[in-house]
């Protein structure tokens, strides 16, 4: 047998393997993948109907309460320290910390200068906090939320809140959505040639995909 005739009859075997190991990829990660496409699909749905005249509901968020908090001198330097100061002496661990510039506008014809104001928060999905401080103050304001269950989903949904197991979590569920949907379709151009893939279902989908993409982004 020559080289030539070896090497082609080796290749539909390679093809035979890839095949398999792409479909159980597909089937493992999409059993992983569908319990993300159905949370995440339905806040989903919740988040892009947010607004105008038949918006749905968002849930509630109410305050539990505020405490002001003197902020020692050593963590009036800049927000890092700030947030550093908060674990240290409230464990309160930070997950956002901002450290806003003095803003300026025209109220009534008059220039207005607003101060700068530092901002960090932190807490669950369910249960959180935030602390504004304007730089050079020896006090910050303390503010604790409560979100309903449906605005805790919300926010785990956007990435806010839920700790380190829920971000490990997201992080698993993002990567088994793209291994997904990138197993789906190589497993659906498996013997179609590249005519029948442009003028396909799959050819009109990925169409109006980068259509809608691109005026969303315009």
């Amino acid at each position: 047998m020559t080289p030539t005739a070896t090497a082609n009859k080796s290749r539909p075997a390679t093809r035979k393997v890839a095949y398999r190991w792409v479909r159980q990829i597909h089937l493992w990660v999409g059993a992983w993948g569908a319990l993300a496409a159905v949370l995440f699909g339905l806040t989903g749905l919740f988040l892009a109907n947010r607004m105008g005249d038949h918006a749905w509901p968002q849930g509630d968020s109410r305050e539990t309460g505020t405490l002001t908090l003197e902020v020692p001198t050593d963590a009036q330097t800049n927000p890092k320290a700030l947030a550093a100061w908060l674990r240290s002496a409230y464990q309160l661990d930070a997950t956002n910390v901002r450290g806003g510039r003095p803003e300026g506008g025209r109220v009534e014809g008059r220039d207005v200068r607003q101060p700068a104001k530092w901002s960090a928060s932190g807490g669950s999905a369910r249960k959180s906090w935030t602390l504004e401080y304007v730089p050079g103050n020896a006090t910050a304001e303390l503010k604790r939320n409560e979100q309903s269950p449906l605005a805790a989903l919300l926010r785990l949904h956007k990435g806010v809140g839920g700790g380190l197991f829920w971000r490990v979590l997201q992080t698993s569920f993002a990567i088994g959505m793209v291994l997904l949907g990138l197993s789906g379709i190589w497993l659906w151009a498996r013997g179609r040639t590249p005519k029948d893939m442009v003028f396909s279902v799959m050819g009109l989908a990925t169409l109006v995909f980068f259509a809608a993409l691109g005026l969303a982004l315009a």
